[in-house]
């Protein structure tokens, strides 16, 4: 009996580490907690189509900054609290992303305005004036997530900054960087919009409405929503004289060309030394708009524009796509006094525009204005029937050393399964390896989109492949 328990004994010291390995392989699974994939709110995912058409807008974008002669300039997206909130206030600061890492008070920057602000401060020695950057980067703010308005998105932006002053011509270059900019993104009718806070506080003036200027502004805002009756409606509920109410809409109401628009400020006869500064700049900045070589068909005077007047403080912008002007202003900006007041007694003058990128784009797509149309960056994809990839990956270095964007199917697949794969992504060429084009020292060469195959000599390929790819 002793023996048949001893014999046992192994089996059942191995049923019972199976048991406990099953056990625990339970355990494990059940403390494993399986995390459904999801993006938050207000944050932008692309697919790899999308990408590309996005990538696309952004490199044009920043070529045209370039041919401006803007240098580029990168500030980080995490920032001292107090560095960004000196600026910030009311809606702003409650938007804006702060956590604590240690003792330190952090925040997400909210734009790229406060961050150049605090860069031109901290490195005022090292820089020449005037300081001309572009920006493109991420930015952050706790909104409320709605469709096209996003919590995290890029800006692109420019900013001229002048060392105690900055001449009124660089507020009349931007319009020139606006129109090729958007002209480089295959748009041909669009409207840039300028104003001057000047006009509209040198008028409050002449009408002692001063004191009653941020409400007056907030409702001229709204007139292309509301109507000129419900503007006038709301003035007149702000206690201000007919005369003057009447004022004020004569003014907002003057809408013709260029010229006959600066004729029509003349003649209002605003008694105002603030007034006639502002339109003095107005006209030197349409003068130099035109030689900078904006057609007056892309531009004009609309002196509607109140947005951010409590921020700017002379020339302001806003442009518009003209076919699809339901989408809102898709870049604006100004000119501001002193851009870095918060971080240094220095005067910085500063005038600058930004595109809100992921929001036109996602209004552009939304819309069915522009489509992604490439599924993949390469223009070849090597098909190998070799068990060795060696030919295949020097072939593939060769193509890229001479500007070609070559991919190689590396995973041992089927032929039709791999030209499946050229299909899916649209990839134009296929190039195809056996034994026999090794042997000849050929390739075969397919034009995917007409079908066309080809066979050719791997060093011609190799040395002039524009010669040998059409498409």
């Amino acid at each position: 009996m002793l023996p048949d328990i001893i014999i046992l004994i192994p089996r059942l010291i191995s049923l019972r580490k199976e048991s406990m390995i099953k056990t625990k392989s339970c355990k494990l699974n059940m403390e494993r907690n399986i995390v459904k994939p999801k993006t938050l709110p207000g944050f932008m995912e692309l697919l790899p189509d999308e990408q590309i058409l996005f990538n696309e807008m952004k490199e044009k974008i920043q070529k045209s900054y370039e041919k401006f002669g803007f240098l580029p300039l990168d500030t980080p997206i995490i920032e001292s609290a107090d560095v960004l909130l000196a600026k910030a206030g009311g809606e702003t600061e409650k938007q804006i992303y702060k956590f604590k890492k240690g003792e330190n008070d952090l925040a997400l920057r909210f734009d790229l305005t406060v961050p150049l602000a605090k860069y031109v401060t901290e490195y005022y020695q090292n820089l020449s004036f005037p300081f001309r950057r572009y920006q493109i980067g991420k930015v952050y703010r706790g909104e409320k997530a709605q469709r096209g308005r996003f919590r995290e998105f890029y800006q692109c932006d420019i900013d001229i900054i002048g060392d105690g002053e900055l001449s009124i011509i660089n507020d009349a270059e931007l319009p020139s960087v606006i129109y090729n900019t958007f002209k480089e993104l295959g748009f041909d009718k669009f409207t840039i919009c300028i104003n001057n806070r000047k006009l509209l506080n040198g008028l409050f003036e002449s009408c002692n409405l001063k004191e009653k200027s941020a409400d007056i502004l907030r409702t001229i805002d709204k007139i292309d929503k509301i109507g000129k009756e419900s503007v006038i409606k709301e003035l007149k509920e702000l206690e201000i004289e007919e005369a003057k109410i009447n004022l004020i809409m004569q003014f907002i109401s003057i809408n013709t060309t260029v010229e006959q628009t600066i004729v029509e400020l003349e003649k209002l006869n605003i008694q105002s030394e603030t007034f006639a500064e502002g339109l003095s700049e107005l006209k030197e900045l349409v003068k130099y708009i035109k030689i900078f070589g904006v057609p007056e068909t892309n531009f004009k005077i609309d002196l509607t524009i109140a947005r951010g007047l409590d921020y700017y403080t002379g020339t302001v912008y806003e442009t518009f796509l003209d076919e699809y002007r339901f989408l809102g202003s898709v870049c604006s900006g100004g000119r501001y006094d002193n851009l870095a007041e918060y971080y240094t007694e220095k005067k910085l003058p500063g005038v600058g525009i930004s595109i809100g990128l992921s929001r036109l784009f996602f209004q552009l797509t939304y819309n069915n204005i522009i489509k992604a149309n490439k599924k993949s960056t390469a223009k070849i994809l090597i098909i190998s029937m070799l068990e060795d990839l060696s030919k295949p990956a020097e072939i593939a270095t060769r193509l890229r050393n001479n500007g070609i964007n070559t991919q190689i199917y590396v995973e041992k697949s089927k032929i039709k399964k791999q030209f499946k794969y050229a299909n899916n992504l649209e990839i134009p060429y296929v190039i195809v390896l056996g034994e026999d084009e090794i042997n000849n020292g050929t390739v075969s060469l397919k034009n995917m989109q007409t079908g066309e195959q080809t066979e050719i000599k791997i060093d011609e390929l190799c040395e002039n492949p524009s010669k040998c790819l059409i498409g």
